[in-house]
């Protein structure tokens, strides 16, 4: 979620303004529901959706958004901020601010970056047996003295008696000796039950570690970090399984500029979780490839943070995105997700219905 440092720079303020600003979009759910009717179509691999700005907008001021997860029947969403911001819904449409996930900073984040104040990025969550995972990033602007660290907690439900955030520390850091930015994390588990950490951000690109699913900590202390992808700028990785390919979801471009963000989504797949990752034209993802998936459209500006929800036989593809609508502020957007018939994943060209929220809460 952050430039190279030989990028240019970002105004601090208009950044910081996007996260202290009162959390509230100013788009309805009413908005949503006037969206264009619902085609049956899906899109080929990179091509435009039009109106996204009004299908896919939530009440939501959110950015980097984690995966969605679930908590006894309500929807919860993580985000940069102070703390950590947080949000929940029953219907994937209507949306409430939840608590921070810290009020008090954790001792270690400001040994190990002492420029950072609190202030987390890109948290991203997974749900593992009895307790839920929740990884974040503790950096400074344009800098690789950073470091991802670990929360867990055994429930979401802040009325819950159980509720209670506990820091873990860091799981992995890199500092101005190393070739990668260790920000951005997002939490992937396989099917034999292997717990997977993908992370990066400009620097050298995108890269893996295994994680331990007991502790959710690194396996080894020195176990490999694989390179998975690279690109002048990119970053926001995102690993997903469907059918017999892993895929690998990355941000292009830059992020945080408002409607001049060129943030855009793109994916490569492989038969192996640690790569190699080949787009939709045979390109290998550490030598630039990556096929387009989500750009910008009209007022849907920079879309970012990829990641999936999926129920039924359905799945929805989460982000954020910078609304024209509204002078570029960040909001979250949930989009009916499909697959081509030799299955690379397209956005649907339709609304997400009462039916689909249903199927999700099956």
């Amino acid at each position: 979620m952050i430039p190279h440092p030989a990028s240019p720079p970002l105004p601090r303020l208009q950044f910081k303004l996007w996260h202290i600003a009162p959390l509230w979009v100013l788009l309805s759910a009413a908005a949503i529901s006037m969206a264009i009717a619902a085609e049956s179509t899906t899109n080929r691999p990179g091509q435009h959706v039009p109106a996204l700005a009004h299908r896919a907008a939530r009440a939501v001021r959110i950015h980097d958004p984690s995966t969605i997860v679930k908590c006894n029947g309500t929807y919860w969403v993580f985000g940069t901020g102070v703390g950590i911001v947080s949000y929940y819904s029953k219907d994937l449409v209507s949306w409430t601010k939840g608590p921070l996930v810290f009020t008090n900073v954790p001792a270690w984040t400001t040994n190990a970056v002492p420029a950072n104040r609190g202030h987390f990025w890109a948290p991203d969550i997974i749900f593992i047996t009895n307790r839920y995972l929740l990884y974040y990033s503790v950096s400074t602007w344009g800098k690789n003295t950073s470091a991802i660290g670990l929360a867990t907690n055994a429930t979401l439900d802040p009325t819950d008696p159980k509720y209670h955030w506990t820091d873990c520390g860091p799981v992995i850091q890199s500092a101005p000796s190393d070739n990668f930015n260790a920000i951005d994390p997002a939490v992937f588990r396989d099917h034999d039950g292997s717990l997977w950490l993908v992370f990066g951000s400009f620097w050298s690109g995108i890269k893996l570690i295994q994680l331990d699913p007991v502790t959710g900590k690194r396996i080894t202390p020195d176990s490999p970090i694989y390179s998975l992808a690279w690109k002048e700028q990119i970053e926001a990785p995102y690993l997903y399984r469907h059918g017999d390919y892993y895929y690998l979801f990355v941000n292009w471009g830059f992020c945080c500029r408002g409607t001049n963000s060129t943030y855009n989504i793109r994916v490569g797949r492989s038969r192996s979780v640690t790569g190699p990752y080949i787009d939709h034209e045979g390109l290998d993802m550490l030598k630039g490839g990556g096929t387009l998936l989500l750009d910008t459209t009209g007022p849907f500006i920079g879309p970012g943070h990829a990641a999936i929800l999926s129920g039924s036989g359905n799945e929805l593809l989460s982000c954020h995105f910078y609304n024209g609508l509204r002078a570029g502020m960040p909001n979250l957007a949930i989009l009916p997700l499909r697959w081509t018939e030799n299955g690379w994943p397209v956005i649907a060209q339709d609304t997400i219905s009462s039916k689909t929220t249903q199927n999700q809460q099956q």
